[in-house]
């Protein structure tokens, strides 16, 4: 089986030394493996991307010396496709409608933080969606919240760890709905990040995802997706973080740790690698 592994940035804003260690890593991993890596640009919310940025995004990682598949697929061209494979399996996803706002989850003080936000208390459940051909073409519904509650025969999911907490991972389905809820899937006129990456990944045949491992937990997610649209579950490899100085996650606003900020500076390829301890 041919190695096949992505990065996948949002064209939001200026790509990050974090960026950096993980492209450079799955491409690393990639390059070992005599595999391929692809390029995904995760442009779902339009309302914060910028051509700019993701002309940026190529620059940056032509100069780190990365190379990809010419077709980059780009998620804001599949909508139909997101929405359609999931209405295709509304049974099995539970799915309603939701019209909670997150000001109206958080006033309910005892809901705890999950892998998507503060777990849903259910509120809405009773606004079931179900599979009809017309739903297909439903302005209404397209422009709607959209939750799941898995109704699925199995109860426990597992998938492979091969760095952050290393070896089998097991979870059971009575505990995801505890610990993590009624996950959004549809975005009021977009899919949400964790179907869409599902589908994605099937879509490109990604047999290993490399990504930080503060999505450890929303791999849970994606394995209970990944059931229900009958889609094979990849490996995955969980990297540590990069920090800024004072131990905190980096983000795109911060500019002091971009990747064109180091390029203006003078500093090499190599210079990144080296800092980045990926020598």
């Amino acid at each position: 089986m041919t190695f096949i592994t992505r990065f996948a940035p949002s064209p939001t804003g200026p790509l990050h030394l974090g960026h950096a260690y993980s492209a450079l890593l799955a491409y690393d991993i990639s390059q070992k493996n005599k595999g391929n890596f692809h390029l995904r640009i995760e442009d779902l919310d339009q309302s914060r991307v910028r051509s700019e940025w993701e002309e940026k995004i190529y620059e940056d990682l032509s100069w780190l010396g990365i190379k990809w598949n010419k077709i980059i697929l780009r998620q804001s061209e599949r909508l139909d496709f997101y929405f359609s494979k999931m209405l295709n399996k509304a049974k099995n996803f539970g799915l309603f409608r939701c019209k909670c706002s997150r000001g109206d989850i958080s006033s309910i003080t005892s809901a705890p933080h999950g892998p998507d936000g503060l777990v849903y208390p259910g509120t809405c459940r009773n606004e079931k969606i179900y599979f009809s051909k017309e739903q297909h073409q439903n302005l209404d519904l397209l422009q709607s919240n959209i939750r799941m509650h898995p109704n699925l025969k199995k109860k426990s999911f597992n998938f492979k760890e091969n760095i952050f907490q290393k070896g089998q991972s097991v979870f059971t389905l009575s505990d995801f709905k505890k610990s993590i809820g009624d996950v959004v899937l549809w975005r009021r006129g977009y899919a949400a990040y964790h179907l869409a990456s599902v589908i994605d990944d099937a879509y490109q045949g990604v047999t290993d995802v490399i990504r930080g491992e503060d999505l450890f937990e929303a791999t849970k997610i994606h394995v209970v997706i990944q059931n229900i649209l009958d889609l094979p579950t990849p490996k995955y490899h969980h990297h540590r973080l990069i920090n800024d100085e004072a131990g905190n996650r980096l983000a795109k606003r911060n500019d002091a740790q971009s990747i064109s900020l180091y390029r203006k500076k003078g500093y090499s390829p190599d210079d990144i690698r080296e800092l980045l301890g990926l020598f």
